[in-house]
C-alpha cells in the first residue's frame, strides 16, 4: 500500500478540492465494501480497504437496523485497521427508496453585460429552486448544460457576453424514510455522511472513459439485490434509476428450482452458471445437495444445461425491465447505444451476449480504474461503486456533493461556492 497514481476524470483535467483523508463505504444488498485513500492534489494514495458479506440489507433497503450496523462496522473496522487510521466521515452510496430523476431549467436576462460568477451564481439558485422533488429527498443536483442566447450546449459561460443565459440541472431524488434508515445504521456506527450518491452514478465515475462520458452511455451495475443504471451525456449525469432485482434472485431461482441451499446455489451458480443457452453446450453433470440431507449420497445430478435453463430467463426479465425504463425516460436512442455492464452480477458467462441481444446496444464489460494497493479482488467490478465513491471524495468539492451545504450556504459564501462548482465541473 501507499503507492500513488493518477485519477482518471470523466471530461476535465484531475482538479482536487480536498486533501487528506477520503473514505467511502459502499452498503449494498450482498456485500459490504469500505475504502479509505488519502487526497493529493490531483492523485489518490489508497491505504485500506475491505469488504464484508452484507446482512440486514434486501434490495438495497435496510431491513434490520443492527444488521446492518454489524456489517458496516466489521468492514469500517477491517478498512482503519489496515490503514491505521481512524475515520469520522464517509461517503455513501444509495440504491434504495425508489429513486427518480429530476431536471430543472432556469433562465435570467444579462443585457449584455460580461457574464460573471454572480450571474452563474443567482442562475444555479434559481434551477435549484425550481426542483420539485415532491415526497422524495434531493440527494445530488448540478448543471448539466447551459445556453448563451442562441448558442446551446455551452460548459462554462463566465466570461462570455450575452442577453440571456439559461442552464438545465438534474437532480436525483429518493424516498426520505429508506434513505433514514441506512443513515441510522451509519450514524449508530459514529460515522457522518458527508455525502449520498446515487450507486450508479458512482459506478460510472469509476468504469466509464471520458470518451462514453461525453459522446452517450449507460452503465448498468447488477449488484446481488438491485440492478441499477445511470445514462451519461456530455459528461454528465442525465438519468438514473433501479430495479429492484439482482443476482440474488437467480440464486433464489436455482435454490427453489433444484431444492438446494441457498449457499450450494450460489455456488452452483458462481461455478457452472451461464447467462445464454448458446454459451453452454456442455453435456457435463453437476451434483446439487439437497436441502435437509448430509452428504453427497443425496445429492440430485442434474445437466449442467439446466442450470442456464433456470438462469438466462431471470436475467432477461431484468434487462427487460431496464431497457423498458429507459426507453420511458426517453434517453434510450438520445444517449447512443454504448452500455457498459459492472457489478458482481455481470460476470457470469455470456451475460455480454444476452445483454446486446435485450438492450440493442453495443455492450462492454466495465472494470473499475485500478488502485495499486487495493487487493487483487478490489480492481473487480465488485468494487465499482466504492472506487467511484473514492474519486469523487478525492476530485469534487463538497458543495457539489452535498446539496444541503449549497442551500445553507449564505451570500458571503456562494460566490466561493460557485468558483468550486465551476471548477469541478470544467476543470
Amino acid at each position: 500500500m501507499g503507492e500513488t497514481i493518477k485519477l482518471r476524470t470523466a471530461g476535465a483535467q484531475p482538479t482536487s478540492f480536498r486533501t487528506g483523508l477520503v473514505a467511502a463505504l459502499d452498503v449494498g444488498s450482498s456485500k459490504t465494501v469500505c475504502l479509505i485513500g488519502r487526497a493529493e492534489p490531483g492523485s489518490l494514495r489508497v491505504t485500506g480497504a475491505a469488504l464484508r458479506e452484507s446482512q440486514g440489507v434486501k434490495a438495497g433497503t435496510v431491513i434490520n437496523v443492527q444488521d446492518a450496523e454489524d456489517s458496516i462496522r466489521e468492514a469500517v473496522a477491517a478498512a482503519e485497521n489496515l490503514a491505521d487510521v481512524r475515520i469520522q466521515t464517509v461517503l455513501v452510496s444509495v440504491s434504495c427508496g425508489a429513486p427518480k430523476s429530476i431536471s430543472s431549467r432556469a433562465a435570467m436576462q444579462t443585457d449584455g453585460d460580461l457574464i460573471s460568477d454572480r450571474h452563474i451564481n443567482d442562475l444555479l439558485m434559481e434551477a435549484r429552486a425550481n426542483i420539485r422533488a415532491d415526497d422524495h429527498e434531493i440527494i445530488q443536483a448540478a448543471p448539466v448544460s447551459y445556453v448563451v442566447d442562441e448558442a446551446r450546449g455551452v460548459r462554462d459561460p463566465r466570461g462570455m457576453f450575452g442577453q440571456r443565459i439559461g442552464v438545465t440541472m438534474h437532480a436525483v431524488a429518493v424516498k426520505p424514510l429508506p434513505l433514514l434508515n441506512l443513515k441510522l445504521a451509519i450514524e449508530r456506527c459514529h460515522l457522518t455522511i458527508g455525502a449520498a450518491l446515487i450507486a450508479p452514478y458512482a459506478s460510472g465515475l469509476s468504469c466509464l472513459t471520458p470518451d462514453e462520458m461525453h459522446l452517450g452511455a449507460t452503465v448498468i451495475d447488477m449488484g446481488g439485490g438491485t440492478t441499477s443504471f445511470a445514462v451519461f451525456m456530455e459528461g454528465q449525469l442525465v438519468y438514473a434509476d433501479i430495479v429492484p432485482f439482482g443476482g440474488a434472485h437467480v440464486t433464489s431461482d436455482l435454490a427453489r428450482m433444484l431444492s438446494a441451499p441457498l449457499s450450494a446455489a450460489e455456488r452452483l451458480k458462481t461455478l457452472y452458471g451461464a447467462a445464454l443457452g448458446e454459451i453452454e453446450t456442455s453435456t457435463d453433470v453437476v451434483a446439487v445437495p439437497q436441502m435437509g440431507e448430509d452428504g453427497d449420497d443425496y445429492a440430485y445430478k442434474v445437466p449442467r444445461s439446466m442450470l442456464t435453463r433456470i438462469i438466462q430467463p431471470r436475467l432477461e426479465e431484468i434487462l427487460l425491465e431496464v431497457s423498458n425504463r429507459l426507453r420511458a425516460s426517453g434517453f434510450d436512442v438520445a444517449a447512443g447505444r454504448r452500455a457498459v455492464l459492472t457489478g458482481g452480477a455481470s460476470q457470469l458467462a455470456g451475460m455480454r451476449e444476452l445483454a446486446q441481444r435485450v438492450l440493442n446496444k453495443q455492450v462492454r464489460m466495465g472494470r473499475p480504474q485500478t488502485y495499486p494497493g487495493l487487493p487483487a479482488a478490489g480492481a473487480g467490478p465488485d468494487y465499482a461503486t466504492a472506487l467511484g465513491l473514492l474519486m469523487a471524495g478525492a476530485t469534487m468539492a463538497p458543495e457539489i456533493l452535498n446539496p444541503e451545504l449549497a442551500r445553507s450556504s449564505d451570500d458571503s459564501r456562494e460566490t466561493g461556492f460557485l468558483q468550486r462548482l465551476m471548477g469541478s465541473i470544467f476543470g
